[in-house]
């Protein structure tokens, strides 16, 4: 590319790669947009976008219904992101009313605190209840309602893309269906199935997605909802 002098040349410099690089960093960093990140000063907006849950134990005949309202941050620009600002737990059973008011406060006091708040995820999956767990529909074990809360917080984290979806790939899910079709051809009779209809009403509990599906294949045991096989 050629320039024009138009001016008398007074001194002179040759521009090695290193400083060229410097001279691009420092033009990028002067025009790097100020972006705006989650805080415990922020103001709240007079809009937020939330998402309501809805949780049925067989613990309660009444369900609980969990809200998280999300913030956007950024909004307009391609650094547009939403980040969960607080949470609300409702249900017509007061027994947990007391336990569920704190722990929506105190989830809600580190959604705004900012960074990453996704550890909340495996601390509240973590809780077991003493009295025991149960089944959630679809033969998924859960070891207490906080842990069923975590999932569901889980879930909402996925869907506005602070955590990675751990979902199955196509091939991966062409093998259980092939498994499952191979099964349901031995065991033809429908009575053999759980309530949900998806998986053998004897089948074990696996233990790395924790759902009854586990079953005796070609002589291995291998899950039918991950595919977990303990013949690798």
């Amino acid at each position: 590319m050629a320039y024009t002098i138009n001016k008398k040349i007074i001194s002179y410099k040759v521009v090695n790669t290193e400083d060229k690089a410097i001279t691009e960093q420092t033009e990028l960093e002067s025009q790097k947009i100020d972006l705006e990140s989650m805080h415990e000063n922020v103001a709240r907006p007079e809009i937020l976008y939330g998402s309501t849950y809805k949780i049925k134990t067989p613990q309660s005949e009444h369900a609980l219904y969990i809200t998280i309202n999300d913030m956007v941050l950024n909004m307009d620009t391609e650094h547009e992101e939403r980040r969960p600002y607080e949470v609300f737990i409702n249900s017509k059973n007061m027994e947990h009313f007391q336990w569920v008011l704190a722990l929506t406060r105190v989830i809600s006091a580190v959604f705004r605190k900012g960074g990453d708040a996704c550890f909340l995820v495996e601390e509240l999956k973590s809780v077991f209840d003493p009295k025991g767990g149960y089944f959630k529909k679809g033969g998924v074990f859960m070891p207490s309602l906080v842990a069923e809360i975590g999932c569901t917080i889980e879930q909402h984290l996925k869907k506005i893309g602070m955590l990675q979806s751990n979902d199955l790939d196509n091939h991966q899910k062409q093998f259980l269906n092939a498994k499952r079709k191979e099964f349901e051809a031995i065991h033809s009779d429908t009575s053999t199935l759980d309530e949900s209809g998806n998986f053998p009403a004897k089948a074990l509990l696996c233990g790395k997605c924790q759902t009854k599906a586990l079953v005796l294949m070609d002589g291995c045991m291998t899950c039918l909802n991950c595919g977990d096989s303990k013949c690798g």
